[in-house]
C-alpha cells in the first residue's frame, strides 16, 4: 500500500526564498545545519514547518538573523539595499539537505 502523500502548502514556498551558499554556510553543514534566505515576516515555527514539508526532514532548531541593508552610492546618489532575513536550520542527526537539487 502506498504511503499517503501530504499536499505541500503553497505558502511554504513564500517562506523559504533561497539557500544561502557561502563559506560560513558550508562550514555549518558539518554541524548538520543549513542556511536559507527567508521572508522578512517569517517566524521560526513557519520556517520549521516549511523546511520539514518541502525537504522531508525533521528540524531540531531554527535560529534567525536579520542582516540590515547597506547604504551604497550609485552615480553619486545614495540608496539603501533591502534588509535580508536568514535562517540557520539545524537538522536531526543523520539527515541532510542537498541545496543544489532543490525542493520537491
Amino acid at each position: 500500500m502506498a504511503k499517503p502523500t501530504k499536499a505541500i502548502d503553497n505558502r511554504h514556498y513564500d517562506v523559504i526564498v533561497a539557500p544561502h551558499i557561502t563559506e560560513k554556510a558550508t562550514l555549518l553543514s558539518e554541524q548538520n545545519a543549513v542556511v536559507f534566505k527567508v521572508a522578512n515576516k517569517a517566524t521560526k515555527p513557519e520556517i520549521k514547518a516549511a523546511v520539514e514539508a518541502l525537504f522531508g526532514v525533521s528540524v531540531t532548531g531554527v535560529n534567525t538573523i536579520v542582516q540590515k541593508g547597506k547604504t551604497k552610492r550609485w552615480k553619486g546618489a545614495p540608496y539603501q539595499r533591502s534588509d535580508m532575513k536568514k535562517a540557520i536550520v539545524t537538522l536531526a542527526e543523520g539527515q541532510s539537505i542537498d541545496v543544489t537539487e532543490g525542493a520537491k
